[in-house]
């Protein structure tokens, strides 16, 4: 029966749910997999796109879950929240690591990082709620608060500041909607590293206003240069009931594939999002949680010998990305990104090609040099690009090469 203008759409014609169908795909994401992709009709593509160390997970952990495989426990569900045991070592690893002393009740074990900054997200935030969002972001966070419910508040510091924001800048953002600011150091995309005296005044900014903070911290191990920083509940132990810490295995440990991330947090606020994990996924991946309690368990030894690598890739990609004319790199401080602004190589014709924005100029430099590399728009700052620097060495050389030839 055919409609009217007037009449209602089938529910067939709404398709995908306005809430999902607004959800952009993840750029870094698409970016690795297109050069991948090209690896495979073998194209000779260098990936700077992916934050995913190029290190094999440690020998210990792989053996802790070729032995969970073998156990029959492992072959049944467990609890939601984690396993008790994995729940009780992260409990020690963060004292150990940061200081902070938290009851396993606390500690909700999810699947990946992604997976604990939506579930505090959604325990968090009402509708309507704001979110303060210092950009560059990293291009998951906009999108989960908005899932949850929530308004992204962006807040930009671009490399005249270190690509840290000042407590003016929040202010300045802050309205009578907001309810939790976003906080991550080690940055993604930038390396930036606030310091301690940046942290607790950005604390006694929220505790003022009586905010909540989501701080990311799984480039913790990460720092270099002996850097004078901490964890926001640490170094602002006055927050710590209003606070939550996101972490995971999957940067420290080589472990991006095992998808085993935490949510620290209030136990109320930490009981409310097991209950949605509860009906979203169950529990985590038995196999995957007993490595996680090998890998928090350990030492941090295989941690120093993958950090002393990506610190002079670091020192070479900075060098060699500030010799190209029109490109200037700020040294980053942790993580394993290098944030180079690009603005002089836009608004000019590059191989008889016109490029405007950081878009175009990744698109060219994969066209043209097959380099892959993630561009400012995806952070909420048009005008950089994200490389990684978590590949080997000579890789890294070489496609830094390719992008020096290409721009001369």
């Amino acid at each position: 029966m055919s409609q009217t203008p007037s009449s209602p759409a089938s529910p067939r014609d709404r398709r995908v749910s306005r809430r999902i169908g607004a959800i952009a795909e993840s750029a870094t994401l698409k970016v690795d997999a297109k050069a991948k992709a090209l690896k495979a009709e073998g194209r000779p593509v260098i990936g700077f796109g992916a934050g995913e160390p190029d290190f094999p997970t440690p020998d210990y952990v792989v053996d802790a879950a070729v032995e969970a495989c073998r156990d029959p426990k492992n072959h049944r569900y467990t609890p939601a929240g984690g396993l008790p045991e994995l729940k009780k070592a992260i409990a020690e690893k963060t004292l150990r690591d940061s200081g902070l002393a938290v009851e396993p009740s606390q500690v909700l074990v999810t699947n990946g990082g992604k997976q604990a900054i939506y579930a505090a997200f959604a325990a968090m935030v009402d509708p309507g709620d704001e979110v303060i969002v210092p950009a560059p972001y990293w291009t998951t966070y906009p999108e989960v608060i908005q899932l949850a419910g929530g308004v992204p508040v962006e807040v930009l510091a671009d490399e005249t500041q270190d690509y840290k924001v000042s407590v003016e800048q929040l202010e300045a953002a802050r309205t009578e909607r907001t309810k939790v600011l976003l906080f991550v150091s080690p940055s993604n995309p930038t390396g930036a590293v606030y310091t301690s005296e940046e942290i607790r005044a950005i604390g006694a900014w929220v505790e003022e206003h009586d905010l909540w903070v989501l701080t990311d911290e799984i480039y913790e191990h990460l720092v270099y240069d002996g850097a004078d920083t901490g964890s926001m509940p640490v170094v602002c132990p006055e927050l710590a009931d209003h606070c939550v810490v996101v972490n995971g295995v999957a940067k420290t440990y080589a472990m991006t594939g095992w998808r085993v991330g935490w949510m620290i947090g209030p136990a109320d606020l930490v009981k409310s999002a097991t209950n949605l994990q509860s009906h979203a996924t169950s529990n985590v991946s038995n196999v995957s949680q007993r490595a996680a309690l090998a890998a928090v368990s350990g030492d941090l030894s295989a941690v120093e010998t993958m950090k002393e690598a990506f610190d002079r890739r670091r020192h070479a990609i900075v060098s060699m990305l500030n010799e190209i004319d029109g490109v200037t790199c700020p040294m980053p401080g942790g993580a394993f990104y290098a944030y180079p602004q690009v603005k002089g190589l836009l608004g000019r014709e590059h191989g008889g090609r016109r490029i405007e924005t950081s878009a175009d100029l990744a698109d060219y430099m994969l066209d043209e040099a097959e380099v892959a590399v993630v561009p400012g728009e995806a952070f909420g700052s048009p005008g950089y690009l994200r490389l990684s620097y978590a590949l080997g060495d000579d890789d890294l050389v070489e496609g830094v090469s390719r992008l020096q030839k290409l721009f001369a």
